[in-house]
């Protein structure tokens, strides 16, 4: 009965997880299906001018150049939100622990979605406090699923998208908060995991049993005493700040092509109205599907260390986990320069293509950047660097509005050069992993070299054990 009663309780908090995610923590990301109801509602309306240009059938159509703008405002406000709270919100649930947490989420999330329900086009306004009440709360609801349940960090990649490929590394919800926590060594580490003690810390070589193959979690640790990296130095590495670009170029184009995308569908469409409307459903149908997606990247991961390192342990065993992101790494960059390829043509129905291109490269995207910043660095400072990245990559992406700016101004409404722009930008996405490759190679040489003396003082024993 216990064991029936535990599973059912683990099944109840998987699904009211997934269910959470879901539906709740990545409404910013469903802006492009909002604003289309927003602008019908005549939100930001005032910002509309009359204009001398004809629509095909003869009407008078209005330069809304404005009102796109207000919105465009809007999304980046609150996707910046989304990005650079990760990092105190991450600090708040770990410092006061999981109900507070949750209710600091819920109380955000409520106050922003009643300003959303009283806002009127009088008060557009009130939909910037919104939107960023909207975005903290979610991101605080995706911390507390993420450690809760293996599966529901997948779940928000519908709705926004998060760290999938991370998912099969994390601890399952029966260990205790402390072994949770991000400052304990433990972390995301890739051994198996069972229950600990209450109330017991993990710690290399310690009595809480989640903790017995650490050795695996990062090349530096050693047997025994646990050589572990500081902070700062993973933060000024070559290895952290092109991943940090690799995570902002490609996120700039994510945010970019989602801000503006009623606009370019409204230009595309010559202004039909009908066609902007099927097409913002298919690309909301889409990112219902982005859950589909998120498990591949992780699968891909996994498969490429089978094929290069079969059941290698301790600083092999980190060394084969990050030659296994190289691949990952590169996947992603292609992904996001086919889906800003297609995002650039001006062809209506190659938009649809598009749509699928964008949701599986940003899954892959934030899978990506957790399971590579797990691998890469020290596991207890997997919370600090992941908010890190998270918050740099979120002043990056403050370009956007400058860059709608420039398409509303100098550009004349034509996104077509902008887009093309990007393309470039994206393709500085590149250099990560190579950095990576890189690194690879030179731990490989220094555990070569480690080795080598160890071989020579054993082949050096062997005529002295000969007998005479």
């Amino acid at each position: 009965m216990a064991g029936g009663a535990g599973r059912a309780k683990k099944l109840g908090t998987l699904l009211s997880g997934l269910l959470e995610c879901g539906a709740f923590c990545g409404i910013i990301f469903g802006w492009a299906s909002l604003v289309y109801v927003l602008k019908n509602l005549g939100y930001f309306k005032q910002w509309c001018e009359s204009s001398a240009s004809l629509n095909p059938n003869g009407t008078l159509h209005p330069d809304c150049s404005g009102q796109d703008e207000q919105f465009s405002l809007v999304f980046t406000i609150g996707s910046f939100m989304n990005n650079f709270m990760t990092l105190p919100m991450g600090y708040v649930f770990d410092r006061f622990g999981t109900a507070v947490a949750r209710l600091i989420a819920i109380t955000l999330y409520t106050g922003g979605t009643l300003l959303v329900a009283f806002s009127t086009p009088d008060q557009a306004v009130l939909l910037f406090p919104a939107m960023s009440m909207l975005s903290v709360g979610g991101i605080l609801l995706i911390l507390t699923n993420m450690w809760g349940t293996s599966l529901g960090s997948t779940a928000p990649s519908s709705s926004p998208s998060t760290t999938g490929p991370l998912t099969p590394r994390l601890p399952y919800s029966s260990l205790s908060r402390c072994c949770m926590s991000t400052d304990c060594p433990c972390g995301p580490c890739f051994s198996s995991w069972q229950p600990a003690a209450p109330g017991t810390c993990c710690a290399p070589s310690s009595s809480c049993p989640a903790c017995t193959s650490l050795t695996r979690c990062h090349l530096p640790t050693t047997m025994g005493n646990a050589a572990v990296e500081p902070f700062w130095p993973c933060v000024l590495s070559w290895l952290f700040m092109w991943h940090v670009v690799w995570l902002s170029v490609m996120q700039l184009r994510h945010y970019l092509f989602i801000g503006t995308l009623n606009p370019l569908l409204d230009h595309l469409a010559l202004g039909n109205e009908h066609l902007v409307s099927i097409y913002t459903n298919a690309f909301a149908f889409t990112q219902l599907c982005g859950v589909l997606c998120a498990p591949w990247n992780g699968l891909i991961l996994d498969c490429h260390k089978r094929n290069k390192a079969h059941r290698a342990e301790g600083a092999q065993g980190a060394l084969a986990d990050l030659r296994a992101s190289v691949p990952s790494l590169v996947l992603t960059v292609t992904q996001c320069v086919l889906f800003s390829i297609c995002a650039a043509v001006p062809i209506l129905p190659v938009q649809f293509v598009t749509f699928v291109l964008q949701v599986i490269s940003r899954s892959f995207l934030y899978g990506g950047n957790a399971a590579f910043l797990a691998i890469a660095f020290p596991p207890q400072h997997f919370g600090k660097l992941y908010g890190l990245a998270m918050a740099l990559s979120a002043l990056v992406a403050l370009l956007q509005y400058p860059c709608i700016a420039l398409v509303h101004g100098a550009l004349q409404g034509d996104p077509f050069y902008m887009n093309v722009g990007l393309i470039a930008v994206v393709l500085l996405a590149y250099v990560s992993p190579v950095v990576v490759a890189r690194e690879c190679r030179r731990r490989a040489k220094d555990l070569e070299a480690a080795s080598s003396p160890l071989e020579a003082s054993a082949s050096a024993e062997t005529p002295a054990q000969t007998p005479h």
